[in-house]
Formats: C-alpha cells, structure tokens, sequence
C-alpha cells in the first residue's frame, strides 16, 4: 500500500451534504496530512465549498456526477437510475477502479448496500455482505454485527459475521485473536433458536480460526464490553444499535437539565466542568459514526446521513484505518483459516430464517 490514503467520498450523500463531508474531510486532513479525497457530486456545488479550505484543496480531486440517490430511492430504483451516473456510484466505482483505497457515503443505506454489492461482488466464500459499528463499552470499543444489511441469517452466514467482525477487531484494534459472542436470549447451550445454536456448535471447532469463541452473549453484555465482536443478524442488530443510540441521548439530555435546575447543580457543573465534558464525549454518537460494510472486494463506509462535519470526520478516520490496516487482507486471511465447512453440512439441525 502507498504512504497515501485515498478516500472516494459521496459528497452529495446525507442530510447535511455537501457541507458536512467537505468540512468533515478538512478536519481529519489536519490529523492524517497523508490523506486525499476525492468528491463526487455536483461540481458547481462542491467546489465553492472546497475553495474555503485551501488545504484540502491541494489534497482532493472532484470529479462531477449529475445524479443524486435521495433518501426515499429504493435500492432498485436507486439501482436504475444511479448506475454509472450517481455520486454514489462514481465514490464505490473508484474503489473498483483502484483509484481509491476505501469509499464513504452518508446516503441511503438501502441503495448504497445495493450498490456496493452489485459494483464489488461479495468475497469468495461470504454469501452475504454484513454491516458492523463500533460499539463504545465500560471496557473499550467493541464491534457488533450485523446492523441492518441482513434481515434473518442462517447459522453459515453467522459463521460468515464471525470471521468478517474478527478479521476487523484485527484490524481497528491490533488483536491477534479477539473473542467473538453469539448473541441470543440467554448464556445456556439449550437457548436460542436453531441457527443460533448450529452457529455456536460450528464456532466452538473454531481453532486456528483467528478468533476465540467465547459463547453466546446477552443484551447487557453489549455494554459491558464481554467480547470483542458481538454476532448477530441485522434485524436485532439494528434495533440495537438503534436503541443504543436512543438511550445515549436520553441521559444526556437529563443529565443536562439535571444541571441546569438550579444555582448549585449548576456551580456543580463548573466545578466537575472536566469530568463532565469526558461523559459527553463518551455519549456523543458522533465520535463512533460509521457503519463498515464488511465481505465485499473494498471497503466501503456508511455514515449517518444526519451527522455534522464532527461525525463525518469520525467515519472518514474510520474509513482511514480501515485502508491503512488492510482490512480486505485481513478478511481474506480470517476465510483462508477457518470457514462454515469446518462441520459437516448433515450436522446443521436448522434452515435458514425469512430473509
């Protein structure tokens, strides 16, 4: 890999484009000076934007693209009439092209997962892509995925999630062997529904495979920071992760009129000013933004289409680790060790869900 990191941004893609990407890119540009971008988008738009930033102006090119994919395009629809001709196209199709080493998008993530399977194809072995977040604990940083590309997801594809959210752990957080948890209703072997316990009977031969199986893990063990990569499919993933974010809110907007009620909660506030701007931090969704599209051939990152310039600039050093640590490598060697057909095909007790 070159001393270079090139990231294809969708600079039309999310609620507050293209001001958000350009400033989020900007920001970053100050702590990673060996990134490039280049924008794709409506040039008349992106350009003034990028004039302000003179910095960023020498490290980026923009490259025009008409079409816009809006929130309300279904993937088909998205499909047909962004194909070749979208900003969120053009941004994935660069990664295919090798111009770019990871591609990022704040748009429909519907149409962007449509998208980047159709133009870089799954991996050899993974029969379905997978979205994976970062997942702040009492501990550290986790992973858990799926988060909403996969609704149902038979015990194979489950098997699939462990490899691919190890192979990221490996990446992001410098793991030899992260420990991986099933996520189900309860810790006992007897629990859950078939694919989730066909799963864990394939994972626990999971030797060499790059990963430790720690078992099946609960809800509270997502906050906890139990394993390294929590599994699951993205129909539960999703509500989740959506809660998560959900509760984050909620105490820090009680937290902040708690200390707003009167004189002393608020002469309090100064005095713990420096504790309490770290709670912030912590609770802030913005500082882990950036959903990974995990299996296909490039890396592509989805960030939330609603965030500002603070959160893109999260999911863009995201999709900066990502590239300099070769997650795709890592992925290629995590399939090379350890794969579904480790067990006997016989042994699986269960189809797969309704997807």
């Amino acid at each position: 890999m070159s001393d270079t990191i090139t990231i294809s941004v969708d600079a039309m893609g999310g609620d507050n484009a293209p001001g958000a990407p350009i400033d989020g890119a900007n920001l970053l540009l100050r702590e990673r000076p060996d990134a490039r971008f280049i924008f794709h988008g409506r040039k008349e738009v992106i350009e003034p934007l990028v004039a302000q930033h003179p910095q960023l102006r020498e490290s980026c090119d923009i490259r025009h693209a008409e079409t816009v994919i809006t929130m309300e395009d279904k993937p088909s629809q998205a499909l047909r009439k962004g194909r070749g001709t979208s900003s969120m196209w053009a941004a994935i199709q660069s990664v295919k092209d090798g111009e770019a080493d990871v591609a990022i998008s704040g748009g429909n993530t519907g149409a962007l997962m449509a998208m980047a399977t159709f133009c870089l194809r799954p991996m050899e072995g993974i029969s379905r892509p997978a979205i994976a977040a970062i997942w702040p604990t009492l501990k550290s940083d986790i992973i858990v995925l799926d988060v909403g590309a996969t609704i149902g997801a038979d015990a194979e594809q489950l098997v699939d999630f462990s490899i691919l959210g190890s192979a990221m752990a490996r990446a992001l957080f410098d793991m030899e062997t992260p420990s991986i948890g099933l996520l189900n209703v309860g810790v006992e072997e007897a629990k859950g529904n078939e694919w989730v316990k066909d799963a864990a009977r394939i994972l626990s031969t999971s030797e060499g495979g790059g990963f430790k199986y720690h078992g099946f893990v609960e809800g509270d063990d997502l906050g906890k920071g139990t394993v390294d990569v929590v599994v699951t499919e993205g129909f539960t993933g999703n509500i989740a992760l959506k809660t998560a974010e959900g509760t984050a809110r909620q105490v820090g907007t009680y937290l902040s009129n708690a200390l707003r009620a009167g004189f002393f909660s608020r002469l309090g506030a100064l005095l713990a000013s420096s504790a309490l701007s770290a709670i912030r931090s912590k609770m802030d969704p913005r500082t882990v933004n950036g959903g990974v599209f995990l299996g296909l051939n490039g890396v592509v990152i989805k960030s939330h289409g609603s965030t500002d310039e603070i959160g893109y600039k999260s999911a863009l050093g995201l999709a900066y680790d990502m590239a300099r640590n070769e997650l795709i490598g890592k992925i290629a060697d995590g399939l090379e060790r350890f794969h579904p057909a480790a067990l006997p095909v016989e042994n699986l007790q269960s189809e797969a869900p309704p997807a």
